[in-house]
């Protein structure tokens, strides 16, 4: 079992800049898919961006790339989600996943078999 802890969120202007945080334990991650979801009120849960195993495969949504960089500390097991040039539509629940199973893309929820709690983050214009 892994047991992520996700950190680092908070209210910021547009244009602003906030670096999420995900702290992992029980299990070394450095096997595992690691991504970050959102969640917005009235909208289903939404991709954000995905790191491999390895660290050198990364993807993103759309709606962030450019301004959105996920990265992954296997030493410190730790992933992170620095996002710059923040807009008022990227406020959510922003959730922190991790799997190891190997049997997806890791674009959808479905793809993952560990969840954080979620962090706020909060963009006013």
């Amino acid at each position: 079992q892994v047991q992520l802890v996700e950190s680092g969120g908070g209210l910021a202007q547009a244009g602003g800049s906030l670096r999420l945080s995900c702290a992992a334990s029980g299990r070394a991650i450095r096997r595992y898919a690691m991504g970050w979801f959102r969640l917005a009120p009235g909208k289903e849960r939404e991709f954000v961006a995905t790191i491999r195993w390895s660290g050198g495969t990364t993807y993103y949504a759309d709606s962030v790339k450019g301004r959105f960089t996920i990265s992954r500390d296997n030493a410190k097991n730790a992933v992170y989600l620095q996002m710059n040039s923040l807009k008022p539509e990227d406020t959510a629940v922003y959730y922190c996943a991790a799997d190891d199973r190997y049997s997806g893309g890791y674009f959808h929820p479905a793809d993952y078999a560990y969840w954080g709690q979620g962090t706020q983050v909060t963009v006013s214009s």
